[in-house]
């Protein structure tokens, strides 16, 4: 099939989201009281043989990945994304945040080989807030939209494990693993299992289980959402001051939308069926990389997630101060004894430098100085 242009959107709500006769509040029990059994069943329910779509099969799921400059792995990914066994009739949504290489040819010729719809739009507001937005609007009618990245390579069983959840499982939102893979011999032997989180690895066991808290967070590299919080909620959106441009270090939109989520009592369910594999590329694969990654994740909790404090200089608390200097002689310390846990401390002193820089640029945009509109 060919690429398809984008629905015409006709502000109707939605019949409630059913998969084979299921009614999605089926399962909020289970959801709300924690029944492990019943979630189990639900997860663990296997992907069916899907009869080929026929033209006229009203799209219900949007599988999708926002990319930039990754036209190579398109075709493995594309391939991989449509062989998808899935209970509902689903297109594959192509996000292409401003590429400047062949991707748009790469994925029109993919397209056109045989398998489920392929959408490609491209949003030219740099950043992957904005083309998560994007992919939120484009598939705004849909029952279910479906993320993945373009650095990953999904499972079978992924999407029917996630619509399954979604539709007996009583969740709004439902995450699931990825695995953090890397090309033979590429992994240095510094990167230990404690940083594969920095890498986005999920892997909370075999089990799904209703996530009420922050110690489990899911990520847009594997994550389903029921599309009625987004029609139901206009102001729920990707926070475009967790930007990332590119290829750059940070970025964060996704754990502000987990949080929101939370706060706001929707059911999220970690469904282990779900799985992708996720590329390591080399460049994140340096100590550097994850010193900046702390840095910057530093830098925008302050900025955006910290108020005012009675006793600051330039907007600095005193205690982040003391707690930058802590986190330097340890880290110092730890350097001259050769630990080999200094990595992870050096990474608690780089966030705690992110934090003061933050506070600095808070304190600039409140007196309205040049920094501060950097």
């Amino acid at each position: 099939m060919g690429m398809t242009s984008p629905p015409a959107p006709n502000g109707l709500e939605l019949a409630p989201l059913r998969v084979r006769g299921q009614d999605r509040y089926a399962g909020d029990a289970a959801v709300s009281q924690g029944d492990e059994s019943a979630l189990r069943k639900v997860c663990a329910q296997p992907a069916r043989e899907t009869p080929r779509q026929a033209a006229n099969d009203t799209i219900r799921l949007s599988f999708a990945f926002c990319t930039f400059n990754r036209a190579e792995r398109l075709p493995a990914l594309l391939a991989a994304m449509r062989a998808q066994q899935c209970p509902l009739p689903f297109e594959v949504l192509v996000v292409d945040n401003n590429s400047s290489d062949d991707t748009a040819a790469v994925v029109a010729r993919c397209a056109h080989e045989s398998g489920p719809p392929v959408r490609y739009v491209r949003e030219e507001r740099q950043g992957i807030p904005h083309a998560r937005n994007r992919a939120l609007a484009e598939a705004m009618q849909r029952d279910v939209l479906v993320f993945i990245d373009d650095d990953e390579l999904p499972q079978p069983g992924l999407l029917a494990g996630a619509v399954h959840a979604l539709a007996a499982g009583g969740a709004r939102c439902v995450g699931g693993k990825v695995k953090v893979c890397f090309a033979p011999g590429a992994r240095p032997s510094w990167l230990g299992d404690d940083l594969l989180g920095f890498l986005a690895e999920v892997d909370y066991g075999e089990r799904p289980f209703p996530i009420t808290d922050l110690s489990t967070p899911v990520w847009t590299a594997n994550v389903a959402y029921d599309m009625r919080l987004f029609r139901d909620n206009p102001d729920l959106r990707f926070d475009a001051r967790y930007n990332r441009r590119g290829v750059g270090v940070g970025g964060g939109s996704d754990a502000v939308m987990f949080r929101e989520l939370l706060q706001r009592g929707e059911p999220i369910v970690y469904c282990p069926q779900m799985i992708v594999d996720h590329h390591v590329e080399d460049w994140r694969l340096r100590r550097s990389y994850f010193l900046r990654l702390r840095f910057v994740a530093g830098r925008k909790q302050a900025q955006y997630e910290t108020g005012d404090y009675a006793r600051a200089l330039l907007g600095v608390p005193p205690f982040m101060v003391a707690q930058l200097v802590r986190h330097a002689w340890r880290t110092a310390a730890m350097l001259v004894r050769r630990d080999a846990g200094v990595l992870r401390q050096a990474m608690n002193l780089a966030h705690a430098a992110g934090m003061i820089r933050g506070r600095l640029l808070r304190w600039s945009e409140l007196r309205g100085t040049p920094q501060g509109r950097r």
